[in-house]
């Protein structure tokens, strides 16, 4: 498995430190790795392999990604083309984190090849391919998944989830959430400066903001009240937005305000300082997410404080990750437990939303 690079957001791949009870036997579900371009595929292939699946192929044109990909995962053998994969009848989805203005034609591609897509954030950076991989979601009948990583793949938001399930804080009115990475600009590719290939910092990091707000607060769908976006420090690369900001008001009356940057100082001890809070009726949930800065070097800390009094629970390597077994099990029964295709769609169309209307600072 690959391991977790704390300093390096891009190269985050957790690993799951509680054994997951695996969903299918060893050739019940066969997936395949595509399109390498950003190091969260490590993390997607971590979380399926874990829940049981079986990994037969990758493909990418750089064969350097592929040999670096092999080391990781030796069970896997090179595909010489895509077709090699998408021609496969026992491979019954792809993973793939392209570059995010190929994500959506990639998704496309594979769907009208009979096969279900998992594709890392942000999932389309236009409403044009949006709308496309809807309408071939409904002709295929294929699934079109999202690796929303800061939910599905931290414990403490997905302790979180089922603290607000149980009622713990009442009835969910408002989320603040903070998404900021370090830039680590010299070993970012070329394309991640640029705009129309990256999307906006909105569209990018702000889908994981936008996701957790729609999930947490129990929406169907939101508005956009306003959005900022600015590059402030790095004029160097001026398609570079290395600040937004974002408020939304929920179908349920919830309203929600996050703030995304690549400004995380070296000092910091993780890649960035994710923290989400959680505002109900009954109480509130702080989420620190990837440190509790110059107190505690690890995640997952969980603050709940309610009716009862004042909590601490660090969850970090108790929870695990159920999402990849509830998607294996989607996938082959074609149910909708591990997220809703209509939830997985919203949350990209809301991120767009709110890049297309940003003022510029």
């Amino acid at each position: 498995m690959a391991a977790v690079n704390r300093n390096d957001g891009m190269n985050y791949a957790p690993v799951s430190l509680v054994k997951p009870a695996a969903v299918v036997g060893p050739g019940d579900f066969v997936f395949a790795a595509m399109a390498l371009d950003h190091g969260h595929i490590y993390g997607m292939a971590n979380g399926l392999i874990e829940a049981g699946a079986t990994l037969k192929w990758v493909y990418d044109p750089d064969p350097a990604k592929v040999e670096q990909f092999l080391k990781t995962y030796p069970q896997a053998t090179a595909a010489a083309s895509p077709e090699a994969i998408l021609e496969d009848p026992e491979v019954k989805l792809v993973a793939a984190a392209a570059i995010p203005s190929d994500r959506g034609p990639l998704g496309v591609t594979v769907m009208k090849h009979g096969k279900d897509y998992f594709t890392d954030k942000t999932p389309f950076t236009t409403l044009e391919q949006l709308e496309e991989a809807r309408s071939v979601t409904e002709a295929t009948g294929r699934k079109y998944m999202v690796y929303y990583s800061e939910r599905l793949h931290v414990e403490s938001a997905i302790y979180a989830g089922r603290l607000i399930q149980e009622g713990a804080i009442g009835r969910v009115v408002q989320l603040i959430g903070t998404g900021p990475h370090r830039l680590n600009k010299p070993s970012r590719p070329d394309w991640f400066f640029r705009k129309a290939q990256y999307g906006g910092i909105l569209t990018d990091i702000g889908s994981h903001q936008i996701e957790q707000f729609l999930f947490f607060a129990g929406c169907k769908d939101a508005a956009v009240a306003s959005s900022k976006v600015a590059n402030y420090n790095n004029p160097d690369v001026p398609e570079l937005e290395d600040f937004g900001d974002a408020t939304l008001i929920g179908d349920n009356g919830a309203t929600n305000y996050f703030r995304v940057d690549w400004l995380t100082p070296n000092g910091l001890g993780t890649w960035g300082d994710g923290r989400t809070i959680i505002l109900g009726t009954d109480g509130f949930i702080e989420l620190r997410k990837y440190i509790d800065i110059a107190r505690d070097k690890g995640g997952d800390h969980v603050y709940l404080v309610n009716h009862e009094g004042e909590h601490h629970l660090s969850v970090g390597g108790q929870v695990g990750f159920p999402f990849f077994g509830e998607l294996i099990l989607d996938c082959l029964n074609r149910t909708e437990i591990a997220m809703t295709q209509a939830h997985a769609f919203k949350a990209a169309e809301l991120c767009i939303a709110a890049q297309h209307m940003a003022v510029r600072l």
